[in-house]
């Protein structure tokens, strides 16, 4: 209920928008209007009329003044004739009138004020009171319906709530969402990098980047081998008969890269997913009871053909890897696997600081059961299965009708940055179809044949989707383990270049990832460049450091240095051997 009084408080918005722009300009044509997540739009063709974002402030002034006088909103049907005279010159109500009139729906206006307009319904109860914390966002072209050979028309976002202190929540997060944009940070630091020589939505992992990508994946690998997972690793082409085999030709072609023809005509395609890949691991050879539950790992390369327009840095790619794994068990283990497999997402998201998540429950269209795979009692248990084992978590849980897989209902985390933005970064199922697909069997402790319940989790996701929420979650400052630098060395003039070099020699020694700064440039440029580069510490070399040696001279066995940390703290002078294990214990307690 609260979600539908939000996409009222939006639509509600939408007329106020357009009748503020029919104020503005009379001879604009009106299109569509409708509420959308975290706003809503209103699409316009205004002629030889420009309108820039520099127009907002006498728009938003004008909506303002219009609600006053808007004390509900009242309906009204018409036919299809009389509709039409009410958008004189406008093809492209004419052109929704019809379709509505074709479908046998009924056609009705909503009017507020002296504003009225095509529409279905879905408003406010009081606008006047409830239409008051708005914003005007930006300016887009969008094609009529969607068509690229329609014409292009200028749609204007907003956004809408409840209260001046949501919107300024909301208006808050945008601007600090420009700050942490990830392509941003990412060419910053020197992480990762997309050519048009490559291709679009391929990424190319610079050498810092690689470092955050190797220690996420041997941390994973590390905490998995600990929890029974064994590596595997399968090839990143196949043949078609595989996806037929699960069904995902021709159902997912276009979502999969063109086939490859070889051999005698046979096709073969870039892999979209391991799941079959793993599933024919499992039948490689006859499986016994007892070695279930078997849970096999991979790191696995996979590509999908994703829309140009949907491309999105490292958030939508068209090549991934994924922190993939599938547990084949019986149905009686299938609940304590998956609940191990939902705390499994719990511990690797809590250490790495994300308190904010849950669930979605991706369940059947029950108006469209025709795109689905298998009966019905398989779909029921499937999800019977998931709600028992979620239940058993401290997991908050909520419900998405239509998105389920084609072959069973689905679980994916949301997780939320530090900024409240929301990602949905795994995707779990109890998976009761695709082992009688691949005719996968164990025999049981009596001796008989029985098909296994595969279990579908990868608590990271895709590396790239994984580390863009990280950048964005941590705005480019990793913690001390992860960060591709973890100590840059600044001397403070050339003559201290061979002391910082033995330093930076003793910290390497201790696998501690240095850097040393000796460009010609002054201590607080240097300073202020890792702090950019978001360094963690930053370890200074001058006078004093030098001098506070036994000796005074490079041998001694003591060095000292003074640290600096990236928010700016005076962490003063320690040895080298004291910094070393603050780093080590840094390190250690992740």
């Amino acid at each position: 209920m609260e979600n539908q009084n939000l996409n009222n408080l939006r639509h509600s918005a939408a007329h106020l928008l357009a009748a503020a722009v029919m104020e503005l300009w009379p001879k604009t044509k009106r299109t569509i209007g409708p509420a959308i997540e975290n706003g809503f739009y209103f699409d316009f063709d205004f002629g030889d009329t420009k309108i820039t974002e520099a127009d907002f402030p006498k728009i938003e002034q004008k909506m303002h003044e219009l609600v006053k006088s808007w004390d509900k909103f009242e309906r009204q049907e018409m036919s299809a004739d009389e509709a039409k005279k009410e958008y004189s010159g406008n093809e492209y109500k004419h052109e929704l009138i019809d379709k509505f009139a074709k479908e046998g729906r009924k056609i009705s206006f909503y009017k507020s004020g002296n504003y009225w307009d095509l529409c279905e319904g879905g408003h406010v109860e009081n606008p006047k009171e409830q239409l008051k914390h708005f914003k005007l966002l930006s300016i887009a072209g969008a094609y009529w319906r969607g068509d690229e050979k329609n014409k292009m028309l200028t749609r204007i976002y907003g956004t809408v709530f409840p209260t001046k202190e949501e919107l300024d929540k909301y208006l808050w997060q945008i601007e600090e969402s420009k700050k942490r944009d990830h392509r941003k940070i990412g060419e910053k630091l020197e992480l990762f990098a997309i050519s048009e020589e490559v291709g679009k939505g391929l990424i190319l992992w610079l050498p810092k980047g690689n470092i955050v990508k190797e220690q996420l994946e041997n941390w994973a690998k590390k905490t998995e081998e600990a929890q029974g997972y064994q590596r595997v690793t399968t090839p990143e082409i196949t043949k078609a008969d595989l996806y037929y085999t699960s069904g995902h030709l021709p159902y997912y072609k276009n979502d999969m890269y063109p086939p490859m023809i070889v051999d005698r005509d046979e096709e073969y395609f870039l892999k979209p997913m391991n799941c079959p890949h793993h599933h024919m691991i499992y039948k490689n050879r006859p499986r016994s009871y007892r070695e279930l539950p078997l849970r096999l790992a991979e790191y696995g390369r996979c590509y999908r053909y994703e829309a140009s327009g949907q491309l999105f840095g490292l958030m939508r790619v068209r090549g991934m890897q994924q922190n993939d794994a599938h547990i084949y068990c019986t149905i009686d283990q299938a609940v304590d696997e998956f609940i191990k497999v939902m705390q499994l997402h719990q511990y690797y998201y809590e250490k790495l600081g994300i308190k904010d998540y849950y669930l979605e429950m991706a369940l059947r269209d029950p108006k469209n059961k025709t795109k689905y795979h298998g009966d019905e009692k398989m779909w029921e248990l499937a999800e019977n299965l998931m709600r028992k084992a979620v239940g058993k978590t401290n997991i908050r849980m909520v419900e998405q009708i239509g998105n389920a897989a084609f072959y069973g209902p689905k679980i994916d985390f949301i997780i939320k940055s530090s900024i409240g933005r929301e990602f949905a970064i795994s995707t779990n199922q109890i998976d009761l179809f695709m082992a009688q697909r691949f005719n996968l069997k164990y025999i049981d402790e009596h001796g008989k044949e029985q098909t296994p319940v595969i279990i579908h989790r990868a608590p990271l996701g895709s590396h790239e989707r994984f580390i863009g929420f990280l950048i964005e979650h941590c705005a480019g400052a990793f913690p001390v383990w992860l960060s591709p630098v973890q100590a840059k060395i600044i001397p403070v003039s050339d003559k201290f270049i061979d002391y910082a070099r033995k330093i930076h020699e003793k910290l390497k020694e201790n696998n501690i990832r240095v850097e040393t700064s000796d460009e010609k440039e002054s201590v607080g440029r240097k300073i202020r460049q890792s702090t950019l580069q978001k360094v963690p510490y930053m370890v200074i070399i001058g006078e004093k450091e030098i001098a506070a040696n036994v000796g005074a001279n490079f041998n001694s066995p003591v060095l000292n240095v003074s640290v600096r940390t990236r928010e700016g703290k005076d962490l003063g002078m320690m040895t080298v051997e004291s910094f070393t294990n603050k780093i080590k214990e840094q390190i250690e307690k992740f």
